[in-house]
């Protein structure tokens, strides 16, 4: 089992079609993230917020990068207020962070975090690093490595792996159970970009991509058990 972790959540997981939230799903994801931290992992994750903002939509309206990075991550902080909720209405311990000086959210301070993770609290991260031209790959490899974590663990919805094509329109395709961050960019897999890839190669963190539907897959993933694709630093 891992010791330490950090969940990379798409904001879109905690939606539907039809609204930001989908109370259902974010009890189903809340209670697994309890049900894997009280196996004993610390655990920190990192947020996205795709259910409030999506790039593409936001260029067909004319928003221009920087605007449309601000507000993704403005959307990511209030995600990660609403798991905070989430998670202490089910009996967990979970303090929200966000890089955004907002006043509903504590400001991220990576020594507290720390600190908290030791004591068994779910920390979340919202607010990206509060620069835009960042991607949620560099936020979580950031975060991973100042909160000192072994691996980052790349929850997908409905993916159950890296694939060597799109399975959905490649029959061909055939995954793959372990990567190195140099075959991830060699490969051109776009599974982590190169910025994320470098720092986990720097500060020794290993990411694992893994079908976060399928019910169990969490506490899987933090126990160690061999499910998707395990990305390393290097061959054996």
């Amino acid at each position: 089992m891992y010791k330490r972790v950090l969940l990379k959540l798409s904001g879109e997981a905690l939606g539907n079609d039809n609204e930001v939230f989908d109370p259902a799903m974010l009890d189903k994801i809340c209670y697994e993230i309890k049900e894997a931290a009280d196996l004993g992992a610390e655990i920190a994750i990192v947020v996205g917020g795709g259910n409030f903002v999506r790039g593409r939509t936001l260029s067909k309206l004319g928003v221009d990068r920087i605007s449309a990075d601000y507000m993704g991550m403005m959307g990511t902080v209030m995600n990660a207020i609403a798991l905070e909720a989430n998670l202490k209405k089910i009996g967990a311990k979970a303090k929200a962070f966000s890089a955004l000086k907002v006043e509903t959210c504590e400001y991220y301070n990576p020594h507290k975090s720390k600190e908290l993770l030791k004591d068994k609290t779910i920390c979340i991260f919202g607010g990206g690093i509060a620069q835009p031209y960042f991607s949620t790959d560099t936020t979580s490899a950031l975060r991973a490595s100042e909160n000192e974590c072994e691996v980052i663990l790349m929850a997908k919805n409905g993916v159950d792996g890296v694939y060597s094509a799109d399975p959905q329109i490649d029959p061909a395709a055939t995954k793959y159970d372990e990567l190195t961050f140099d075959e991830i960019l060699d490969k051109n897999l776009k599974v982590i970009d190169a910025t994320a890839a470098s720092l986990c190669k720097d500060n020794n963190i290993k990411a694992l991509v893994f079908d976060m539907k399928e019910a169990g897959n969490i506490k899987k993933a933090v126990s160690g058990v061999p499910i998707g694709t395990i990305i390393k630093l290097k061959e054996n």
